[in-house]
């Protein structure tokens, strides 16, 4: 497979009048086309930064160092129009809420078309179209009356469809979702995630995926990288990872989880760690 997406060697300090904290420290990964490349840890170990920072949304005073390359654009210094120019257009992101990504006072519609006639030059009409096509794909039957509806009008699992719709209407390479299903009941969950899984499929899209939980990783990753402190302590396909941990920390985690007993010894015991999202019928929609 072919890398969309190489974070090499990664470093962030946020740098302020009471001194230098580190963030990062030497973050490397490669998201390839058609997969999911995990990246988790518990709250505080930079999972979160990481992608952010792909997108120049790093917080303020941070000194960022290391590449990013989307193909072959660096990302790292690029400001203004440049990255303005991808966001959306070649990587969309998902962020963890819906509720507060979307706007609660502009229409699915609006929020929809707007990037799509900005990044595409497209006209009103033909942004509908395409946005309405988005929806569907996301498995939101969309007429007209659909975009002209407001964002407190759907349920939580659908407002994040939404949110993925929007980030994907444009077709971008890369897709990065942080935390996209915690805010979600169990049931919603699986839908969410059946449904990523079925974009990378068959849009052949490579997505970054953030998250803390280890069985939502088992459900969707390829590979999994583990991440602790501002480090990638571990990092492989996703059976060896959950099967076979190297880190103490990678085996600390599996060995927290619920009913594990010890942690995760056989892909059997993967299997069952697995949310099996494919396999529940419908999502609480």
């Amino acid at each position: 497979m072919t890398a969309v997406l190489r974070i090499e060697d990664l470093t962030l300090d946020i740098v302020s009048s009471e001194g230098t904290k580190p963030i990062l420290r030497g973050v490397s990964l490669e998201v390839e086309k058609g997969s999911v490349q995990g990246l988790a840890g518990e709250s505080g170990s930079g999972k979160t930064i990481t992608g952010l920072s792909v997108i120049g949304l790093e917080p303020a005073g941070a000194k960022l160092t290391g590449r990013i390359w989307l193909e072959d654009i660096e990302l790292v210094g690029l400001t203004g129009r440049r990255l303005g120019d991808i966001r959306g257009r070649r990587i969309g992101m998902v962020f963890q809420d819906p509720t507060a990504s979307l706007h609660p006072q502009l229409t699915i519609g609006s929020q929809l078309t707007d990037h799509i006639r900005y990044h595409l030059r497209e006209s009103k009409r033909a942004a509908q179209a395409r946005a309405l096509d988005a929806l569907n794909r996301v498995g939101i039957t969309a007429s007209q009356r659909i975009l002209s509806r407001y964002p407190h009008e759907f349920s939580g699992g659908q407002r994040q469809r939404i949110a993925i719709a929007i980030a994907l209407a444009c077709e971008p390479e890369v897709l990065i979702a942080d935390e996209p299903t915690t805010a979600l009941d169990v049931t919603v969950q699986a839908g969410v995630l059946a449904l990523i899984r079925d974009l990378v499929d068959t849009l052949d899209l490579a997505v970054l995926f953030v998250t803390h939980d280890l069985g939502v990783m088992s459900a969707i990753a390829d590979r999994v990288a583990i991440m602790r402190g501002g480090q990638v302590v571990e990092a492989g396909d996703r059976h060896q990872v959950f099967t076979d941990p190297q880190h103490p920390y990678t085996r600390a985690l599996l060995a927290s989880l619920p009913g594990a007993k010890g942690g995760i010894n056989s892909r059997a015991d993967l299997r069952r760690l697995d949310l099996s999202a494919n396999a529940i019928e419908g999502d609480g929609l």
